[in-house]
């Protein structure tokens, strides 16, 4: 559960959440080095600090049952002070899932699957999924693409509707044919799953919305949606990194216009994307990754407007899973406490 020094911020977490897995630290950074160079614009859709308060006279935005904690955001308590602990402490913060990133304790000691999960069930937790490794140069390596049927029979172990991978698709590169390759494992991983009635899903960082190199008017996410299965590869959003590509990507390396909004994947494809990490950051037009990450409510993102975007659709409002996380808290159950508090305030307008 180590945490890497980088002066790269993505890339510090990225790599940071791969040592907590147990991943080659270096999978992907030769990818890394050859995503789109940041654009300068500000963000289209990043709100002001007010519009993200909790103010409104409705029903709570976030729907009952569903508010989740990425465990990632608390491996310093993990590793020191155990799951039992921190299980305790997120059911005092009125937490109802939780997704994992690994399933070790560190210096707390040894655990298994089945005292993880019984830990989960009695402080009322219902773990929702977790993030395993998509490869490794290690053949032994606990991932996807070199451990399948254990990642799988783990996942079955702990009740899990839900396994993903927190990496990003750039195994084979960057073309749009290299991402195409990525898009049959995951179709594989997503078979493999389904077959055991869990759902594969991928989670995003900001250069999935970069474009491809062999082909700059080809955005490399789009490649990834229109390569998989949508009944195999489910998504998961990360708001904040898709907020970060969009401040990153809204133009194409030549410079030309190319701007989307987050929500609007969502909202064409809504049963591909069953969970969401609920980031916040600081709007920072000076900062190349365009925010400065916060605790949940510190920061410009509206999360009332998009978390009520995805609810009203169609009876969606039980169909998603809300995951709050922060990649480096400065003290996470204080982190934990406050995310928890104030999602649970929102309120929607009359």
């Amino acid at each position: 559960m180590s945490r890497l020094s980088h002066p790269d911020p993505e890339l510090t977490q990225r790599l940071s959440r791969r040592g907590m897995l147990g991943v080659a630290a270096g999978a992907t950074a030769a990818a890394l080095l050859g995503a789109a160079a940041p654009a300068t614009a500000a963000p289209a859709t990043a709100a002001p600090a007010s519009s993200a308060s909790a103010s409104g006279r409705g029903r709570p935005v976030l729907p009952p049952g569903r508010l989740g904690i990425q465990l990632y955001s608390l491996r310093d308590k993990v590793s020191t002070l155990g799951f039992a602990r921190v299980f305790a402490e997120l059911a005092k913060y009125g937490y109802d899932e939780i997704e994992f990133a690994g399933y070790s304790q560190g210096s707390a000691g040894p655990i298994t699957l089945a005292q993880l999960k019984r830990l989960a069930r009695d402080h009322g937790l219902n773990p929702i999924g977790s993030h395993v490794g998509y490869y490794s140069s290690d053949p032994n390596a606990y991932t996807f693409a070199q451990n399948l049927t254990k990642v799988l029979d783990d996942a079955e172990a702990l009740g899990l509707k839900h396994i993903g991978t927190a990496a990003s698709p750039f195994r084979y590169g960057s073309t749009v044919d290299a991402w195409k390759r990525a898009a049959d494992d995951f179709n594989t991983y997503g078979a493999a799953a389904k077959a055991r009635g869990i759902k594969f899903y991928q989670h995003n960082h900001s250069e999935e919305f970069s474009f491809a190199t062999d082909d700059p008017k080809v955005r490399l996410y789009d490649v990834l949606l229109a390569e998989t299965d949508p009944d195999l590869v489910h998504l998961e959003m990360d708001i904040y990194w898709a907020y970060v590509g969009q401040f990153r990507f809204s133009k194409r390396p030549d410079g030309t216009a190319a701007p989307f909004e987050p929500l609007d994947y969502v909202l064409k494809q809504p049963h591909r994307y069953p969970l969401f990490h609920v980031k916040d950051g600081e709007s920072d037009p000076s900062n190349p990754y365009g925010y400065r990450m916060t605790d949940v409510g510190d920061g410009d993102i509206d999360y009332r407007r998009f978390i009520s975007g995805v609810t009203r659709l169609r009876g969606e409002r039980l169909a998603h899973h809300w995951q709050a996380e922060h990649d480096n808290p400065a003290e996470s159950f204080t982190f934990a406490r406050r995310s928890s508090e104030h999602l649970h305030s929102l309120r929607e307008d009359c």
